[in-house]
């Protein structure tokens, strides 16, 4: 899959769900470039912006869009990564704080 594919597929999810991508175009395909080499990498498309552990049972929490994406955006108005948004969000109408982390360390 081509990462231009890939951001027209993202971009109909995100419009599913009444979010949106990043209105940042090239960050967004940065994004989906990381994507796609873990997926080359780990047979899976986990998170670009978190460190997988290369066992997808143990990272399924972080494969995008990962669990984590609903309750960031209502928070924050992001995910972790910045990937998926609200309106207000891409609007300005809300910081562009960075996310905390709500995954837990593993032991």
């Amino acid at each position: 899959m081509t990462p231009d594919h890939l951001y027209h597929a993202f971009a109909k999810y995100a419009e599913s769900l009444g979010i949106q991508l990043n209105k940042d175009r090239e960050f967004v395909l940065d994004i989906i470039a990381g994507l796609l080499k873990n997926e080359e990498r780990y047979g899976y498309r986990s998170c670009p912006c978190r460190l997988a552990t290369g066992l997808k049972e143990r990272d399924e929490d972080i494969i995008c869009p990962c669990r984590y994406k609903d309750d960031d955006i209502t928070e924050f108005g992001s995910c972790y990564c910045a990937l998926y948004v609200s309106r207000d969000w891409n609007e300005d109408n809300l910081p562009h704080a960075p996310v905390p982390e709500r995954r837990l360390p593993r032991k």
